[in-house]
């Protein structure tokens, strides 16, 4: 399988096509709207997104939704989590059981709690369980389509399926390692955007490293409660699309949830941020969604509750950061004991 089809065009879309297209695999890109096509068949460029990165001529951009599906077996969903459904549905008539699909998004679904995977399986049954995977680990789009080094992580269900991901995602500048724990895997990097967005809020206030370092290293501790309450392998969040993945997003200042975060700080409102921002900050949908999941599962998610409460509970920073550093007086408890641990393998 060295063919596969993008379905979506935006930063993480364009970067792939170019990237994978570049290492000489058979890449169909679909875009959803017309002109847009156009202009990348004209100029080589997406007029949107990644503007200045040349797409190769051997992409085949398309707005026919039919005619992308048709073009490979191995479908990548590069679109946002919260419209993950809907283009899933629309792809509905084309779905069959030689289908293999690889989830490209990092959120939870707003209404379902549901991870991107369980989207996908709830909304294409034709395609089987054990042939959705997902690809996530430190990755800004801009980088990838520089060609500058990257390591991500593919899951599946089966080592089989995991390895069908890598065969067809690692290039000599893009390495992927393997991983069985697909729901670790998903939930680190999807609730790492709420942690991204803290770290931002304590940029844009002033708080400094110390600060910072401290909400990587405690919310990795967090992210790790809450994915083991949902059945994943706590060793997964000791990897890429864990500690890899959160320090990437809460330092880089490529990070639209980061950023978002900064601006916070420096006390523009939430609104006024969505509204002045062309592209999606997954982090504000995933806070509500892993809020929820933490109440679900009754886990004990500071961070992530003091980061709901400015954003949407009308708090201040500071006001927070004083209720998170004057909690009562705890031991420090980072290694999971030996009784949690799985016996699954973790990837090397």
């Amino acid at each position: 399988m060295s063919s596969l089809t993008l379905f979506g065009a935006g930063s993480w879309g364009t970067a792939l096509a170019s990237h994978l297209a570049s290492a000489g695999r058979d890449v169909t890109l679909w875009v959803r709207r017309p002109e847009t096509v156009e202009a990348i068949r004209r100029t080589s460029h997406n007029p949107q997104y990644l503007s200045s990165i040349p797409i190769p001529a051997s992409v085949h951009v398309t707005a026919d939704l039919k005619e992308a599906a048709a073009a490979s077996n191995l479908w990548g969903m590069v679109v946002p989590s919260q419209k993950l459904r809907a283009r899933a549905e629309s792809l509905q008539p084309y779905a069959h059981d030689e289908i293999r699909i690889v989830s490209l998004a990092k959120g939870i679904e707003s209404d379902t709690l549901y991870t991107m995977t369980k989207v996908l399986a709830d909304t294409l049954p034709a395609v089987p369980p054990n042939q959705i995977g997902v690809l996530s680990g430190p990755s800004h789009a801009e980088e990838v389509a520089e060609g500058r080094p990257t390591s991500l992580v593919a899951a599946a269900p089966t080592e089989t399926e995991a390895r069908r991901i890598q065969k067809v995602f690692m290039t000599d500048r893009m390495r992927i390692y393997l991983n069985t724990d697909v729901v670790g895997v998903e939930i680190g990097g999807s609730a790492k955007n709420v942690l991204a967005i803290a770290a931002g809020i304590g940029d844009g206030v002033g708080y400094g490293d110390n600060a910072k370092a401290a909400l990587v290293t405690r919310g990795i501790a967090e992210i790790r409660r809450l994915g083991q309450s949902m059945g994943a392998d706590p060793r997964t969040f000791s990897g890429l699309s864990g500690i890899g993945d959160l320090v990437v997003t809460c330092m880089s200042a490529h990070s639209r949830n980061r950023r978002l975060g900064e601006r916070i700080g420096r006390g523009e409102t939430l609104d006024d941020i969505l509204d002045d921002m062309d592209m999606i900050a997954e982090g504000v949908h995933t806070t509500q969604a892993v809020h929820q999941l933490a109440a679900r599962h009754g886990i004990e998610m500071p961070i992530t509750e003091a980061v709901h409460s400015v954003l949407f509970g009308g708090k201040q920073p500071a006001e927070m950061v004083k209720r998170l550093m004057t909690r009562s007086a705890k031991r420090e408890h980072w290694l999971p004991d030996s009784s949690e641990l799985m016996t699954r393998p973790s990837s090397e």
